[in-house]
C-alpha cells in the first residue's frame, strides 16, 4: 500500500480484525455484484469505499426516474444511462483506485459460471427468483461464498451461504421453489432506506468473509421489519435432500 492508501483506509487498519494484512486482502479481492439497483448501489459503494480492489457488476437495465428514490449510485443526470455505467462512474468518484468491470447484461449461463469462478465473494442483489436460483447453483458448483439480500415494502432480509463449509445450507435449502415473480418493488413498493440497510449489511458480510472476521450469517436469515424496527434471526439447516447442494 502507498501512503495515500494507508491514510484512506486508516480507520479500518486500526481495527485488530483488519489491520494492514486484512486491508491488503481487501485490495486483492474480487467481488461479483449481480444487480445495480436498490441493493447493489449501497453494497457496491461501501465495498469500493472500503478498498475492495476489483468489483464486477452486472445489470441489463437503464436508469429510470423512479429508480432514484432508492438506487443511490445513480443521479438525476444519469436517467437513460446504463445502470452499470452510472454505478461505475459513482464508484470511481468514491475511490479512483478501485477496478470496476461493468457489463450491461443479464448474467446467466456460461458467463455466470465464469464470473462466479473468478470471484472471491458473490453478492446477489437481483430482483427475480430465476436469477437468484441460478446464482446459488453456480456458487454451490464452484464453492463460492454467496451473500443474498432482498427488500420490499418496509421489510428486508439477508443471509450468507458458504458451500462446503461449516455444513452450510444453500439458497435452495431455504426456498424450495422460485416463488412469485410479482413479489417485487415495482408492484408492491419499497421504502427507500430499507434497501440501503440491506445492501450495507451485504457489503459488511462480504468484507467479513474476506477478512475472516467475526461470524457471518451462514445458516441464519436476518429479518428486518422497518415499521416496528424488530430485527430477528431465524436459524435454518442444510437440507440433505436439497436438489442443489444435497450431495455436497
Amino acid at each position: 500500500m502507498n501512503d495515500n492508501q494507508l491514510l484512506r483506509y486508516s480507520r479500518q487498519i486500526m481495527l485488530p480484525q483488519c489491520d494492514i494484512a486484512g486491508q491488503q486482502k481487501l485490495l486483492s479481492a474480487r467481488i461479483l455484484i449481480v444487480g445495480a439497483g436498490g441493493l447493489g448501489s449501497p453494497a457496491a459503494m461501501y465495498l469500493a469505499a472500503g478498498g475492495v480492489g476489483h468489483i464486477a457488476i452486472y445489470d441489463n437495465d437503464v436508469v429510470d426516474l423512479s429508480n432514484l428514490q432508492r438506487q443511490i449510485a445513480h443521479h438525476t443526470d444519469d436517467v437513460g444511462m446504463d445502470k452499470v455505467i452510472s454505478t461505475r462512474n459513482t464508484l470511481k468518484q468514491l475511490n479512483p483506485d478501485v477496478k470496476v468491470t461493468a457489463v450491461k447484461q443479464r448474467l446467466q449461463g456460461e458467463q455466470l459460471d465464469e464470473e462466479v469462478k473468478k470471484a472471491d465473494v458473490v453478492l446477489d442483489c437481483s430482483d427475480n427468483f430465476a436469477t437468484r436460483f441460478a446464482i446459488n447453483k453456480a456458487c454451490v458448483i464452484f464453492q463460492k461464498p454467496l451473500v443474498s439480500g432482498a427488500a420490499i415494502r418496509f421489510e428486508g432480509q439477508i443471509s450468507v451461504f458458504t458451500p462446503n463449509f461449516n455444513d452450510s445450507p444453500c439458497y435452495n435449502c431455504l426456498y424450495k421453489d422460485e416463488g412469485d415473480e410479482n413479489l417485487n418493488c415495482a408492484t408492491n413498493g419499497v421504502i427507500a432506506p430499507i434497501t440501503g440497510i440491506v445492501g450495507s449489511i451485504q457489503a459488511l458480510e462480504a468484507m467479513k468473509i474476506i477478512l475472516s472476521a467475526g461470524e457471518c450469517l451462514t445458516g441464519r436469515l436476518l429479518l428486518i421489519d422497518g415499521l416496528t424496527m424488530n430485527i430477528k434471526t431465524m436459524r435454518f439447516k442444510k437440507n440433505p435432500g436439497c436438489p442443489t447442494c444435497g450431495n455436497l
